[in-house]
């Protein structure tokens, strides 16, 4: 019987002690192989390149440049890694900007290391991870804005606009759902107006949570 291939992460912090807890993450899941730290975007790209990760767990504040900043230029490498944001800031507008960068994930670093493994398969299997507690905020702000949601609001969109949806929730940006649909972007950006105002909400965001909750359904 063939053993399962190693997961190659890539820790991008600019605190040592950080990035020296979180590699407590290979005693949990002994499949997981810490191939290299960076400690700023520069490094961090450099070592994509270098060690070819297959997750990167990506700071959103670096000290050169943005998590985000970082996201969006190893995101248009050839084999791109899946890029989990790992942060101490449980801040909306910084969901909705590690979204908008290509991230896949955002995860606050007061998780148990079992709940960072947990994310990392998830984002690896081509899933998207939200925090819990961001999770809960963005419902907070949805219950302002759809105080009575029908049972399943995806219901009002159509094949393309579920579709187009469908990828803002697994982290795609305009231009990556343009390149899969078949579409130009600036088509993608009249979808997801269409589907924010059908579901009425005001971000993706709130979108790619509200999509996550009910596609099941």
């Amino acid at each position: 019987m063939k053993s399962s291939p190693a997961i190659r992460v890539l820790i991008v912090d600019d605190h040592p002690v950080v990035r020296m807890g979180l590699r407590i993450i290979t005693e949990v899941d002994p499949r997981i192989l810490v191939t290299g730290e960076a400690a700023s975007a520069a490094e961090a790209i450099l070592a994509v390149r270098k060690y070819r990760p297959d997750v990167v767990l990506l700071d959103v504040r670096l000290p050169d440049r943005s998590g985000m900043d970082v996201c969006r230029e190893i995101k248009t490498q050839p084999g791109a890694p899946r890029v989990l944001f790992l942060t101490s800031f449980a801040d909306n507008a910084l969901v909705l900007a590690a979204m908008q960068a290509g991230g896949d994930g955002y995860l606050l670093k007061d998780n148990e290391p079992r709940d960072i493994v947990a994310a990392i398969r998830t984002v690896l299997s081509g899933g998207m991870m939200f925090d819990p507690i961001v999770v809960r905020a963005v419902d907070r702000e949805l219950k302002n804005v759809l105080p009575n949601p029908p049972t399943n609001p995806l219901g009002e969109l159509s094949e393309q606009e579920r579709r187009v949806l469908a990828a803002v929730a697994d982290g795609k940006t305009d231009k990556e759902i343009a390149v899969a649909l078949g579409l130009q972007p600036k088509t993608v950006r009249n979808y997801l107006e269409r589907v924010f105002e059908k579901l009425g909400v005001n971000s993706r965001t709130q979108a790619a949570v509200l999509f996550d909750r009910h596609r099941r359904s």
